[in-house]
């Protein structure tokens, strides 16, 4: 397949960002590394291998960014409020200087995207999808966690970290904004039952039953007590809902 290793210069980083970029045709999906990862990740823990069916048929584009959660979410040494200002320049990023990439790339000013990650990368894919459904169509989130302040450690009053919490502010979307939601894009939560996902399977289940209540289109896939929050199984989750969804 093809391979592409890119770099993409952002103003509000102050730098060029890593980017790998696989595939020639096809819907474009952004997949976010886990949490701390980095671009090479998906690759590297057979991601891509899992889905290359998929993007050699011409069927899927995957394009793996940088991921900032060591400077933002998991920076331990700044309050929660200035982990999630932050995010915010890495979400400036997404939004502008990679979504044109992507769309440039794919020869299309308006395409859709889609969006993947496994743990914290599931957090991004939810969370951006929620704030930019004009932007993202289709959501497949491996074993996340949607509370930011379980991952910053500490509460917080502070307004960055609440329009970055999906726990928190889906619970008040309504009107204009959750029927742009409910009409633009869709969301897979994907979770095991086994080692090591304890939060990330109370969170899958909390976000899938706020969906429920507020009619966002939604599958809540929940796998059994065998499957542990690794790459093992999040690559046999990717290849089951990828084949479901882009192989047609």
């Amino acid at each position: 397949m093809l391979r592409r290793h890119e770099e993409i210069q952002s103003g509000v980083l102050g730098r060029k960002v890593q980017v790998l970029a696989f595939g020639n045709y096809g819907p474009p999906v952004i997949a976010f590394p886990s949490g701390g990862g980095q671009y090479h990740d998906f690759e590297g823990n057979g991601m891509i291998g899992a889905v290359s069916h998929l993007i050699e048929a011409g069927k899927l584009k995957v394009y793996c960014p940088e991921g900032l959660d060591k400077e933002s979410w998991l920076n331990n040494d700044i309050e929660p409020h200035w982990r999630a200002v932050r995010h915010q320049a890495y979400e400036q990023f997404i939004i502008k200087d990679l979504v044109s990439s992507i769309r440039n790339d794919c020869k299309d000013p308006e395409i859709r995207i889609g969006m993947t990650g496994c743990s914290l990368g599931a957090f991004h894919s939810v969370n951006f999808a929620l704030k930019f459904p004009q932007i993202f169509n289709y959501v497949l989130a491996l074993s996340g966690r949607y509370d930011a302040e379980e991952l910053c450690g500490a509460k917080s009053d502070s307004a960055e970290v609440y329009f970055n919490n999906p726990l928190a502010y889906a619970y008040h979307l309504h009107g204009e904004v959750l029927e742009q939601i409910r009409n633009q894009t869709r969301f897979t939560l994907v979770c095991g039952q086994g080692a090591w996902e304890d939060g990330n399977l109370e969170d899958t289940n909390k976000l899938a039953d706020l969906f429920q209540e507020k009619g966002i289109p939604h599958e809540r896939d929940i796998w059994g007590h065998d499957v542990e929050h690794s790459w093992n199984w999040w690559r046999r989750q990717i290849n089951f809902h990828f084949s479901k969804e882009f192989d047609n």
